[in-house]
């Protein structure tokens, strides 16, 4: 007796580029927003801005990945493998946000919002490494 291989199914409509790409944007703003809002609290309650971007980093990451895993690329198999690499891709751009936060809090001028524009600049360059490296490798189709 010989075990039935499952047949491929096709991805469902919209999970090609641009269809994941509207949908991490999506799922990017809601994790910002974590993000964001959890930085701010944290800095309100006299937290380091180290300590506060870290803080803020894993909350908008766990955010980022139980949605992008659902919504953003399918709930294809993976299981640990994936999420082993999930892990290992956000420990690196964790360490790549908060350095390029504190960079720009060093460079940038004493202007208004000086933290927010830190925040931003640590999180687009972040953002655009998830993504590429989401979608090719994390959670690319096997």
């Amino acid at each position: 007796m010989t075990a039935i291989e499952p047949e491929a199914t096709p991805a469902p409509a919209g999970h090609g580029l641009v269809g994941q790409l509207v949908r991490f944007v999506v799922v990017g703003v809601l994790s910002a927003a974590v993000d964001f809002g959890i930085y701010h609290l944290l800095l309100a309650l006299d937290a380091p801005t180290w300590l506060a971007r870290a803080v803020s980093f894993v909350c908008g990451t766990t955010t980022a990945y139980l949605l992008n895993k659902r919504f953003t690329f399918g709930d294809a198999a993976g299981g640990r493998g994936r999420l082993a690499g999930f892990v290992l891709l956000y420990a690196t751009t964790f360490g790549i946000a908060v350095g390029v936060n504190a960079l720009a809090l060093y460079l940038l001028p004493e202007v208004a919002f000086k933290a927010s524009i830190a925040w931003v600049i640590s999180q687009g360059t972040a953002t655009a490494i998830n993504f590429v490296m989401l979608r090719t490798v994390v959670f690319r189709a096997r």
